[in-house]
Protein backbone atom coordinates (compact mmCIF):
# COMPACT_ATOMS: atom_id res chain seq x y z
CA UNK A 1 0.00 0.00 0.00
CA UNK A 2 2.81 2.40 0.84
CA UNK A 3 4.39 1.89 -2.58
CA UNK A 4 1.09 2.73 -4.29
CA UNK A 5 0.47 5.81 -2.11
CA UNK A 6 4.01 7.10 -2.63
CA UNK A 7 3.78 6.46 -6.36
CA UNK A 8 0.45 8.24 -6.81
CA UNK A 9 1.59 11.22 -4.72
CA UNK A 10 4.74 11.40 -6.85
CA UNK A 11 2.68 11.36 -10.05
CA UNK A 12 0.68 14.35 -8.84
CA UNK A 13 3.88 16.25 -7.98
CA UNK A 14 3.20 16.51 -4.25
CA UNK A 15 6.82 15.79 -3.39
CA UNK A 16 7.84 18.74 -5.56
CA UNK A 17 5.48 21.10 -3.74
CA UNK A 18 2.80 21.14 -6.46
CA UNK A 19 -0.33 19.24 -7.42
CA UNK A 20 -1.12 18.15 -10.97
CA UNK A 21 -4.65 16.72 -10.94
CA UNK A 22 -4.40 15.88 -14.65
CA UNK A 23 -2.38 12.73 -13.93
CA UNK A 24 -5.41 11.31 -12.11
CA UNK A 25 -7.04 10.97 -15.55
CA UNK A 26 -4.48 8.30 -16.45
CA UNK A 27 -5.06 4.58 -16.01
CA UNK A 28 -1.79 4.20 -14.11
CA UNK A 29 -2.97 6.51 -11.33
CA UNK A 30 -6.46 5.04 -11.25
CA UNK A 31 -5.30 1.42 -11.10
CA UNK A 32 -2.89 2.28 -8.29
CA UNK A 33 -5.71 4.06 -6.44
CA UNK A 34 -7.74 0.88 -6.87
CA UNK A 35 -4.89 -1.02 -5.22
CA UNK A 36 -4.81 1.49 -2.35
CA UNK A 37 -8.55 0.98 -1.81
CA UNK A 38 -8.05 -2.80 -1.68
CA UNK A 39 -5.21 -2.62 0.82
CA UNK A 40 -7.05 -0.13 3.01
CA UNK A 41 -9.98 -2.56 3.08
CA UNK A 42 -7.68 -5.49 3.84
CA UNK A 43 -5.87 -3.59 6.59
CA UNK A 44 -9.10 -2.51 8.25
CA UNK A 45 -10.63 -5.98 8.04
CA UNK A 46 -7.44 -7.63 9.28
CA UNK A 47 -7.24 -5.36 12.32
CA UNK A 48 -10.89 -6.01 13.11
CA UNK A 49 -10.46 -9.78 12.83
CA UNK A 50 -7.24 -9.85 14.84
CA UNK A 51 -9.13 -8.20 17.67
CA UNK A 52 -11.41 -11.23 17.53
CA UNK A 53 -8.33 -13.52 17.60
CA UNK A 54 -9.11 -14.76 14.11
CA UNK A 55 -5.77 -15.91 12.68
CA UNK A 56 -7.12 -16.28 9.14
CA UNK A 57 -7.35 -12.51 8.94
CA UNK A 58 -5.46 -12.19 5.65
CA UNK A 59 -8.01 -14.09 3.55
CA UNK A 60 -10.54 -11.41 2.68
CA UNK A 61 -12.11 -10.01 -0.49
CA UNK A 62 -10.49 -12.65 -2.76
CA UNK A 63 -12.59 -11.77 -5.80
CA UNK A 64 -11.92 -8.04 -5.46
CA UNK A 65 -8.23 -8.84 -4.96
CA UNK A 66 -8.31 -10.78 -8.23
CA UNK A 67 -9.87 -7.85 -10.11
CA UNK A 68 -7.31 -5.41 -8.68
CA UNK A 69 -4.39 -7.74 -9.43
CA UNK A 70 -5.34 -8.19 -13.09
CA UNK A 71 -6.14 -4.52 -13.61
CA UNK A 72 -2.83 -3.47 -12.08
CA UNK A 73 -1.01 -6.03 -14.19
CA UNK A 74 -2.47 -4.27 -17.21
CA UNK A 75 -0.59 -1.17 -16.05
CA UNK A 76 2.59 -3.26 -15.79
CA UNK A 77 2.28 -4.86 -19.23
CA UNK A 78 1.12 -1.76 -21.11
CA UNK A 79 3.85 0.43 -19.67
CA UNK A 80 6.80 -1.91 -20.20
CA UNK A 81 5.65 -3.51 -23.47
CA UNK A 82 3.88 -0.64 -25.28
CA UNK A 83 4.78 2.69 -23.74
CA UNK A 84 8.49 2.35 -22.93
CA UNK A 85 9.48 1.38 -26.51
CA UNK A 86 7.35 4.25 -27.84
CA UNK A 87 8.99 6.82 -25.55
CA UNK A 88 12.47 6.58 -27.01
CA UNK A 89 15.15 8.73 -25.42
CA UNK A 90 12.66 11.44 -24.52
CA UNK A 91 10.65 9.34 -22.10
CA UNK A 92 10.42 9.61 -18.34
CA UNK A 93 13.29 8.30 -16.18
CA UNK A 94 12.54 4.60 -15.85
CA UNK A 95 14.65 3.41 -12.96
CA UNK A 96 13.43 5.75 -10.25
CA UNK A 97 11.72 4.66 -7.05
CA UNK A 98 8.47 6.41 -7.84
CA UNK A 99 8.22 5.24 -11.45
CA UNK A 100 8.93 1.65 -10.45
CA UNK A 101 6.39 1.95 -7.61
CA UNK A 102 3.40 2.57 -9.88
CA UNK A 103 4.51 0.64 -12.96
CA UNK A 104 6.14 -2.44 -11.42
CA UNK A 105 6.19 -2.86 -7.65
CA UNK A 106 2.50 -2.23 -6.90
CA UNK A 107 1.19 -4.40 -9.78
CA UNK A 108 3.51 -7.28 -8.87
CA UNK A 109 2.70 -7.00 -5.16
CA UNK A 110 -1.04 -7.09 -5.95
CA UNK A 111 -0.54 -10.27 -7.98
CA UNK A 112 1.61 -11.86 -5.27
CA UNK A 113 -0.89 -10.85 -2.60
CA UNK A 114 -3.69 -12.54 -4.51
CA UNK A 115 -1.74 -15.73 -5.16
CA UNK A 116 -0.35 -16.11 -1.65
CA UNK A 117 -2.91 -14.62 0.70
CA UNK A 118 -6.37 -14.56 -0.86
CA UNK A 119 -8.75 -17.36 -0.02
CA UNK A 120 -8.42 -20.25 -2.51
CA UNK A 121 -11.27 -21.75 -4.53
CA UNK A 122 -13.41 -18.63 -4.27
CA UNK A 123 -12.99 -17.48 -7.87
CA UNK A 124 -16.01 -17.89 -10.15
CA UNK A 125 -15.68 -18.29 -13.90
CA UNK A 126 -17.68 -15.10 -14.45
CA UNK A 127 -15.01 -13.20 -12.48
CA UNK A 128 -12.79 -13.46 -15.56
CA UNK A 129 -15.21 -11.14 -17.31
CA UNK A 130 -15.67 -8.89 -14.29
CA UNK A 131 -11.99 -7.99 -14.54
CA UNK A 132 -12.67 -6.27 -17.86
CA UNK A 133 -15.23 -3.84 -16.43
CA UNK A 134 -12.76 -1.32 -15.02
CA UNK A 135 -10.53 -0.98 -18.13
CA UNK A 136 -13.56 -0.84 -20.42
CA UNK A 137 -15.10 1.90 -18.29
CA UNK A 138 -11.76 3.71 -18.30
CA UNK A 139 -11.53 3.52 -22.09
CA UNK A 140 -15.02 4.99 -22.38
CA UNK A 141 -14.17 7.67 -19.81
CA UNK A 142 -10.93 8.66 -21.55
CA UNK A 143 -12.62 8.77 -24.95
CA UNK A 144 -15.49 10.91 -23.70
CA UNK A 145 -13.11 13.23 -21.83
CA UNK A 146 -11.10 13.75 -25.02
CA UNK A 147 -14.20 14.39 -27.10
CA UNK A 148 -15.36 16.95 -24.55
CA UNK A 149 -12.07 18.80 -24.94
CA UNK A 150 -9.92 17.53 -22.10
CA UNK A 151 -6.21 17.80 -22.93
CA UNK A 152 -4.12 15.00 -21.46
CA UNK A 153 -0.77 16.37 -22.60
CA UNK A 154 0.97 18.35 -25.33
CA UNK A 155 3.38 17.28 -28.04
CA UNK A 156 6.82 18.99 -28.18
CA UNK A 157 5.44 21.46 -30.73
CA UNK A 158 2.52 22.39 -28.46
CA UNK A 159 -0.21 20.36 -30.14
CA UNK A 160 -2.84 19.22 -27.60
CA UNK A 161 -3.19 15.48 -27.12
CA UNK A 162 -6.73 14.38 -26.32
CA UNK A 163 -6.00 10.76 -25.44
CA UNK A 164 -4.04 9.47 -22.44
CA UNK A 165 -2.11 6.87 -24.45
CA UNK A 166 -1.19 6.59 -28.11
CA UNK A 167 -3.08 3.32 -28.51
CA UNK A 168 -6.32 5.09 -27.51
CA UNK A 169 -5.77 7.99 -29.88
CA UNK A 170 -7.70 7.97 -33.18
CA UNK A 171 -5.73 11.10 -34.12
CA UNK A 172 -2.45 9.21 -33.82
CA UNK A 173 -3.19 5.70 -35.10
CA UNK A 174 -6.73 5.81 -36.51
CA UNK A 175 -8.71 2.59 -36.46
CA UNK A 176 -5.65 0.69 -35.20
CA UNK A 177 -7.10 1.65 -31.82
CA UNK A 178 -9.41 -1.33 -32.19
CA UNK A 179 -6.48 -3.68 -32.82
CA UNK A 180 -4.80 -2.58 -29.61
CA UNK A 181 -8.09 -2.80 -27.73
CA UNK A 182 -8.64 -6.33 -29.00
CA UNK A 183 -5.10 -7.38 -28.07
CA UNK A 184 -5.49 -6.01 -24.55
CA UNK A 185 -8.83 -7.77 -24.19
CA UNK A 186 -7.19 -11.05 -25.23
CA UNK A 187 -4.50 -10.39 -22.61
CA UNK A 188 -7.19 -9.99 -19.97
CA UNK A 189 -8.86 -13.22 -21.00
CA UNK A 190 -5.58 -15.15 -20.98
CA UNK A 191 -4.41 -13.97 -17.59
CA UNK A 192 -7.92 -14.35 -16.17
CA UNK A 193 -8.20 -17.93 -17.41
CA UNK A 194 -4.68 -18.62 -16.15
CA UNK A 195 -5.52 -17.43 -12.65
CA UNK A 196 -8.82 -19.32 -12.77
CA UNK A 197 -6.92 -22.52 -13.57
CA UNK A 198 -4.43 -21.86 -10.75
CA UNK A 199 -7.22 -21.13 -8.30
CA UNK A 200 -9.19 -24.25 -9.20
CA UNK A 201 -6.45 -26.78 -9.95
CA UNK A 202 -3.31 -25.68 -8.10
CA UNK A 203 -4.22 -23.72 -4.98
CA UNK A 204 -5.50 -25.71 -2.02
CA UNK A 205 -7.97 -24.48 0.61
CA UNK A 206 -6.31 -23.43 3.84
CA UNK A 207 -6.98 -25.74 6.70
CA UNK A 208 -8.84 -24.28 9.66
Amino acid sequence: MLFAIAGVLSLTGVFKGEFNANVLFYYTAQSNILAIILFVMLTGKTIAELRKSNRNSACFYPRFALIVAINCMLTFVVFWVLLVPAMGDGGIPLWTFFNLSVHAVTPLLCLIDYLLFSQPRRMKYRDIYYTTIFPLLYSAFATIAGLLGHVFSYTPDGTPVRAPYFFLSFDAIGFSVFIYAGALLVFFMLIGHGLYFIDRKVRKPKSA
